[in-house]
């Protein structure tokens, strides 16, 4: 396996970038160890060999590795749920097993090449599945920072976890010092996004107990002492699988799911990025062999930090000499520097983790699911919910369902439309996208499907060209460049509809769909379509084999009454849809500030500036539409007192000069746009 080389011009930074990355994990790296009910000590061992291995073997240039989020909370309520405690000598006998089996569930992901399943995992399940986890840290966490004792199980036994030690060991002093923290971190993540600020929060920390001795006098809990030196090789208690393999099992195998899907969708994010050539079977053996060298040092699961990535990027790292680097460094701090550990305060310790755990919630996610695909918003909280009040597993399995669902609906509801001829145009466009701007070709009904044409989408096909067809309906003509494959039920339906269309004296075709279509059709008993001369390659073939050539007559009397004009006159609404409105008095409201602010711009800097504004998708109608709205904010403008009266007569003159020239551009295209384009305006007015 060829290992990735350094470039010698970047490697000074990514050496330095490895060092930030490895004193910036010495704080969460602990407090995820604490997470998973391990003493704090063993965070930092996992800090060094399992990110060594995964940056000598990765393909990722740029991807942080080590303890983190999702495992650390999942193995926590495992063993809480096992009824082990905390950081005894059970929970460190038994996690680095978990560990282990977790390696080897990874190896085998690897062997199969899982990577190819990971299209079925949503975004939605992925993303409320880890918002549920970071939830359920925060509240564990959440006592720790008065003074308190981490809770477990799910959201209501944490919340009474929370309620119970508040009562019992309450310290004002500590909550204050562990919610200044957060709102340090959280309020510098925004106005210094460059700057490791959690190492300076740490060793901050520090000082206060080392200068100021606030756990002598405040009471503040502190980490107890470490003993310094490299981990020891510790090897897995196989003598304990006789007596909870069967417990280990399953959550083992979640916990390698949770990793190989959430560290392998960030790795091939941040690779999409910066044009990165990602291997994802050879990512799968970097997170088994990360797994299996954490074992071996006693730690807690391993898998990528994304929080960490996004401060490697911050540094502009280009390669894994980064890792190798934290590594390194890793091991001169576990030499040297283990004395400092036991000065930093738990309520720092806890706040860094908490902060680091909001910049995982995915709550924006949901919002752009909903706003996109309520199905999908409905699924993130699925998941999300499951999780906090029932779950790890039970989270993975309702959101993976509600997924399945989806995407069965999804299938059984494909995207259709009805085609029209723009002129001028040789395509077939939606009669209600392009602006309404096609008609339908007369006599003709030509239909577009996109999906698979199967058992259960089959009646919504049928029901749509039913609809559609008239008494004078000649010719029926599918387009079906979209159907990718018809089962044994679509066959026949479509076998019966060709002979029940014939009968009426309608031509009925399938055009432009691939030729394994075909074979299909022959091999489910539909043959004689193709025999018969129903499916065409092109749709232009199966308009000629129907005697219709151009130029085709159009059904004018269908075409909407608005906006009668060529295609390229309708690129902004063409792009934007139904945001196209908003996007277009938007536009000229910012142009009509600008102008109150420097003055009317010449004509040419006028449209290069609406075209930027507009993102290039600009026509002279649309530029027509934009003038109508300007001269209306222009007017807001006067009226408020913004734009002085003079001034507003010479920029309306400018913008009547613009619209003269583009009139008469317009004009020579389409006689009808024009009328309606000053129907517009006069609304405007």
């Amino acid at each position: 396996m060829k290992i990735r080389t350094f470039d010698l011009q970047t490697l000074p930074r990514d050496i330095l970038t490895g060092v930030v990355i490895a004193f910036v994990s010495i704080p969460i790296s602990m407090g995820y160890a604490s997470v998973a009910g391990l003493p704090v000590i063993f965070g930092l061992y996992g800090s060094l060999a399992p990110i060594l291995l995964f940056g000598l073997i990765t393909s990722s240039p740029r991807f942080v590795f080590g303890v983190d989020a999702a495992p650390a909370a999942l193995v926590g309520g495992l063993i809480a749920s096992l009824g082990i405690v905390r950081e005894s000598e059970e929970a460190v006998a038994v996690i680095p097993l978990l560990t282990f089996m977790v390696a080897i569930w990874l190896f085998l992901f690897f062997l199969v090449q899982a990577d190819r399943i990971l299209k079925y995992i949503s975004q939605s399940v992925m993303g409320g599945f880890i918002t549920g986890i970071g939830l359920v840290i925060i509240s564990m966490q959440i006592p720790k920072l008065f003074g308190g004792t981490a809770g477990s199980g799910e959201l209501p036994e944490l919340f009474l976890h929370i309620v119970e030690e508040a009562r019992a060991a309450f310290n004002l002093p500590s909550l204050m010092l562990g919610l200044g923290t957060i709102a340090v971190l959280l309020i510098s993540k925004k106005k210094l996004s460059g700057i490791p600020i959690q190492i300076a929060v740490m060793f901050a920390g520090m000082g206060l107990t080392y200068f100021a001795g606030i756990d002598r006098r405040f009471g503040i809990a502190t980490l107890p002492a470490v003993q310094a030196g490299l981990p020891p090789v510790i090897m897995p208690r196989f003598d304990l699988l006789g007596s909870c393999f069967s417990d280990l099992l399953v959550p083992s195998l979640t916990i390698a799911l949770v990793i190989f899907s959430e560290t392998l969708l960030a790795t091939t994010n941040i690779g999409l990025k910066y044009g990165d050539r990602i291997r994802p079977r050879r990512e799968i053996l970097a997170y088994a062999a990360g797994n299996l060298a954490a074992s071996l040092a006693g730690c807690l699961p391993v898998n990528g930090s994304v929080s960490r990535t996004g401060i490697a990027d911050q540094y502009g790292v280009k390669s894994q000499a980064m890792s190798v680097t934290a590594s390194v460094t890793m091991a001169l701090i576990l030499l040297f520097g283990t004395d400092l550990i036991r000065f930093l305060p738990v309520p720092v310790l806890t706040a860094i983790v908490i902060a680091a755990l909001i910049g995982t919630l995915e709550f924006d996610l949901a919002r752009r699911l909903g706003k996109v695909d309520r199905a999908e918003g409905v699924i993130f909280f699925a998941a999300m919910l499951s999780v906090l009040f029932f779950g790890t597993i039970y989270g993975v399995i309702v959101g993976v369902l509600l997924s399945s669902i989806t995407f069965i609906t999804r299938q059984a509801r494909p995207a259709t439309a009805f085609l029209g001829i723009i002129e001028g145009d040789d395509g077939f466009h939606s009669l209600k996208r392009i602006g309404a701007a096609a008609a339908p070709i007369r006599n003709v009904v030509i239909y577009r499907f996109t999906g698979a044409l199967f058992y259960a989408t089959i009646d919504q096909f049928c029901a749509d060209i039913e609809a559609a067809v008239e008494e004078n309906t000649k010719v029926i003509i599918v387009d079906s460049s979209g159907i990718g494959s018809v089962d044994v039920t679509a066959a026949e339906r479509l076998l019966v509809l060709f002979e029940q269309y014939r009968d009426r004296g309608i031509r009925f075709y399938l055009a432009g769909h691939a030729g394994h279509v075909n074979d299909e059709l022959r091999a489910f008993g539909a043959g004689e379509l193709i025999r018969q001369g129903a499916v065409r390659s092109r749709i232009t073939l199966a308009l000629k084999a129907s005697g219709i050539r151009k130029p085709y007559d159009l059904d004018e009397d269908k075409r909407p009454p608005v906006r009668r004009f060529r295609k390229e006159l309708a690129e902004f609404t063409w792009a934007f849809g139904e945001e196209a409105p908003a996007m277009m008095q938007a536009i000229a409201h910012r142009l009509a500030a600008g102008i109150a602010e420097k003055g009317m711009p010449g004509t040419e800097e006028l449209y290069l500036e609406e075209r930027r504004l507009a993102l290039g998708y600009w026509s002279y109608e649309d530029e027509l539409e934009l003038l109508n709205q300007l001269e209306t904010e222009i007017h807001d403008l006067t009226a408020r007192g913004k734009i002085v009266i003079p001034e507003e007569v010479r920029i309306d003159e400018e913008i009547k000069a613009r619209r003269k020239v583009l009139r008469n551009k317009i004009g020579r295209l389409s006689h009808d746009m024009l009328q309606n384009n000053e129907q517009g305006r006069e609304m405007h007015e």
